[in-house]
């Protein structure tokens, strides 16, 4: 469910009209609407908090660190830090913004293949949940940061699995021959070694399989091997209490069929994994952010092909404000703000203004009838969209507004070009000039 609906004849988000915040504020823009977020987090989290098997020795209920990579927007942060939510962080800037959101120190957890020793130590002066290992050489790099702090780190160690999943190549991530993780042979070896560094405790163990998953089987094949190293770390005598199932269960993108529940998810979760003694987590991004989310853009013209017949629907929007159906060639319902009057429909290619034949939204899409100066609604846009956004072109980024009830707030301002050209700098060979365009 989602808080996009069309009222008198006009798309709102909550009590706003988009029409109203695109004349305000111009197109494109991102709209993210509150309730649907709050939702979201609430559905997903009550689902898994309600199973008893799921509960920590102590008592403890499952720690749903929002993936904050989806949309890393600090309003949309609060927003889901305000219901209880903690984050799963990729770089220091992502702890920075979670701190600055609200979410406590105790519920961040820092993943990412990559983490600098500076990224390390900054996570560890913090006092956040866990790091998240991916090799060897990482688990020895955060040893010597630690050691030279004089702290001590909390980790789990992230398995490859060997079951890949996802919507796309590109955000399968627990295949064998994928960067992230190490084997469960190599797990098992380096968890040991962590047991006995001094700098270094091992709390338990992690996976994440891959991103917009639709069937619970390949999730289900992972979490029972992860079982098993539960119960193989154990049999060794080392202590395993946290274990990170990650995220990836899929949305619905309207063209696609109903992925499973939260309801069913956490179900096969407890019956797969459940009663293991451990404190869980769990990472959604996607499953969050996506449908409380819309890209707003204007028609700048049609141009049909004399010869042919093909229609371009030429909007304002470009691959630099949503890049995900030119990188993952992604669906993205498209709706007219003005709800139609008739039913006729017009066969369009939707293409932005970038100088990229990859700048093309959808080929042969079937949508009402549009023209010059209507705006249209680029749905499930809420995560990997503004996050993802650029200056490719020297476009300016897309605003971003979010909606509660009938309020709505600019939560990242469009940079004007004085603003985008004062970011670079010249070097002092050249003789001044003046940087400025004349009016």
């Amino acid at each position: 469910m989602n808080h996009f609906e069309y009222k008198n004849g006009e798309m709102h988000v909550e009590g706003v009209a988009v029409r109203e915040l695109a004349e305000r504020v111009g197109t494109p823009l991102y709209l993210y609407s509150s309730a649907t977020l709050e939702r979201h987090f609430q559905v997903f989290s009550q689902a898994l908090w309600s199973k008893e098997a799921l509960q920590s020795p102590k008592g403890e209920a499952p720690l749903i660190a929002y993936a904050t990579k989806a949309n890393s927007n600090l309003a949309v942060l609060q927003t889901l830090a305000e219901q209880g939510a903690g984050a799963d962080t990729v770089s220091e800037g992502e702890i920075r913004k979670a701190l600055m959101a609200g979410v406590a120190p105790e519920k961040i957890v820092f993943s990412g293949v990559g983490k600098t020793n500076d990224e390390m130590a900054f996570a560890l002066k913090t006092g956040i949940y866990q790091i998240n290992v991916e090799s060897r050489p990482e688990l020895e790099r955060l040893s010597h940061v630690a050691g030279s702090l004089g702290l001590v780190a909390p980790i789990v160690i992230r398995i490859n699995p060997g079951v890949g999943a996802g919507g796309h190549s590109k955000i399968t991530t627990g295949g064998a021959k994928d960067k992230f993780g190490v084997s469960a042979a190599e797990a098992i070896a380096l968890y040991g070694q962590a047991a006995s560094d001094p700098n270094i405790a091992p709390m338990g163990i992690a996976c994440h399989i891959g991103s917009q998953i639709s069937d619970l089987t390949p999730m289900q094949a992972a979490f029972s091997k992860m079982k098993g190293w539960v119960q193989e770390l154990r049999a060794n005598g080392l202590s395993v209490e946290r274990l990170d199932l990650g995220g990836g269960l899929g949305v619905p993108y309207f063209n696609q069929p109903e992925p499973p529940s939260p309801a069913d998810f956490a179900q096969m979760v407890a019956l797969t994994v459940g009663n293991l003694g451990v404190r869980y987590t769990f990472e959604p991004g996607r499953l969050i952010a996506a449908n409380a989310g819309i890209l707003v853009s204007r028609v700048i013209h049609v141009h049909e092909r004399a010869d042919s017949g093909q229609k371009f629907l030429v909007v304002d929007a470009a691959m630099n404000d949503l890049i995900r159906p030119a990188m993952y060639d992604a669906y993205h319902d498209i709706r007219p703000v003005c709800e139609p009057k008739d039913t006729k429909k017009g066969t369009y290619d939707v293409v932005g203004p970038v100088c990229e034949t990859g700048d093309t939204f959808t080929r042969g899409r079937d949508l009402p009838v549009m023209k010059a100066g209507d705006l249209m609604a680029f749905m499930s846009a809420g995560a990997y969209g503004a996050v993802m956004g650029s200056e490719y072109n020297s476009r300016p980024l897309a605003p971003e507004v979010l909606v509660r009830d009938d309020k709505w707030a600019v939560v990242r301002p469009r940079p004007s070009y004085e603003d985008m050209m004062n970011q670079e700098v010249l070097p002092d060979w050249f003789r001044p000039r003046n940087m400025r365009a004349s009016a």
